[in-house]
């Protein structure tokens, strides 16, 4: 109603001002005041906030290193630059459950399970390389060599850390791209029997080395670069790399009826997880469990030496069937080792050789009449 009046009020007024201009042009008409009524706009209910979409950035993996950093050979993990050129350690670990618990072997590079004796339900040792050595607090417990472990050390130019063995592995000793070290190491009195009481501890090695006539270095027995490693940034997945001729493997069950070795694969972490006994494997130094990002099983065949176990693994050997176990996948793979000091390679369904991962690696030797008894899935 307001509106109506005002709306009528400015039409009579300009109406009366038309009328005034036409009677005389020196006339000035005044303009009239114009009051305007503005009636305030309601306020809109209240809308609840928008959400913005959170958008999930995967963070890339770089493959920079540090300032004085380069890649392990053994695992393209980052390592001082000071210790590039460092020959790793290779240790025989007493794998008995009396033995148990292991110390400092979570932080091996590459840990190596086969056969030690053909008695006592085939009862499993391990050999656990060590780059790193220098960064030892305590390692073992400490037990004897085979003949195998002095050819898989030598392709590796490593030092084998043990405390004896049988005398068939004199002539193995007497070899000239020998490196090794038996026996002398601490003795830790942890309430067992003698034998599972000696490991190596801070300044062992150092000593060790420093009273031989060996290098901490690689010397001209060494046989070059084992792995080929893909980027950390571009992992290789099996299913890609070799689609449709995989398999899934997230949980693998070793035919070592003595230690009961499994691997279970952690899908969080891309690791596959150790157990022995029942039991999940722990580190007894920091209660790290014993994890690898790679995994390769060897067939091979053995002979056995004496009636008191003592074996000998063919580990000299062409053409032989294996896994190669990465990323939850699994590839058949075959595996090549023709001399002493050779380096095993491994070979894909094409004859290329297979590109490992980035991190540890563990490697089983399955003796060949039990092959079959392997699981897996």
């Amino acid at each position: 109603m307001k509106k109506k009046i005002l709306l009528g009020l400015m039409i009579v007024t300009m109406g009366a001002t038309l009328m005034m201009g036409c009677g005389s042009k020196e006339e000035v008409a005044e303009e009239p005041e114009v009051t305007i009524n503005v009636e305030p706009i309601p306020d809109e209910p209240a809308q609840a906030p928008v959400e913005e979409e959170v958008v999930e950035v995967e963070e890339e993996v770089s493959d920079d290193l540090p300032e004085g950093y380069v890649r392990s050979e053994l695992t393209n993990l980052p390592i001082p630059e000071a210790i590039a050129n460092q020959r790793p350690i290779a240790a025989m670990v007493d794998n008995e459950s009396l033995a148990l618990p292991h110390y400092g072997i979570a932080e091996a590079d590459i840990v190596y399970e086969l056969m030690n004796s053909t008695l006592n339900g085939r009862i499993t040792r391990l050999m656990v390389m060590v780059k790193d050595w220098g960064n030892i607090e305590q390692l073992g417990s400490i037990r004897s060599a085979r003949p195998t472990n002095f050819f898989l050390t030598a392709e590796w130019n490593a030092c084998l850390v043990h405390d004896g063995g049988p005398y068939y592995i004199d002539q193995y000793v007497a070899r000239d791209y020998c490196c090794h070290f038996s026996g002398g190491f601490s003795r830790v009195n942890n309430g067992k029997a003698t034998e599972y009481t000696e490991y190596v501890m801070k300044g062992d090695l150092e000593k060790k080395f420093a009273d031989s006539n060996y290098s901490t270095e690689y010397d001209k027995y060494n046989p070059g670069t084992h792995y080929t490693f893909a980027l950390p940034s571009k992992p290789n997945v099996l299913s890609e790399t070799y689609s449709g001729y995989t398999k899934p493997a997230t949980y693998i069950d070793f035919p070592f009826p003595h230690n009961g070795s499994e691997l279970s694969y952690n899908a969080e972490t891309g690791l596959y997880e150790y157990s022995e006994y029942g039991s999940e494997h722990r580190d007894a130094e920091d209660n790290e469990i014993l994890a690898f990002t790679n995994v390769i099983i060897q067939k091979c065949t053995f002979a056995q030496l004496d009636e008191n176990g003592y074996l000998i693994f063919n580990i000299l050997a062409e053409n032989m069937p294996g896994y190669y176990i990465t990323g939850g996948e699994a590839v058949d793979i075959t595996w090549s080792k023709l001399a002493e000091t050779d380096i095993t390679r491994y070979y894909d369904g094409t004859g290329e050789q297979i590109t490992l991962n980035t991190g540890k690696t563990y490697i089983a030797i399955v003796p060949d009449d039990t092959w079959d008894e392997l699981v897996v899935k």
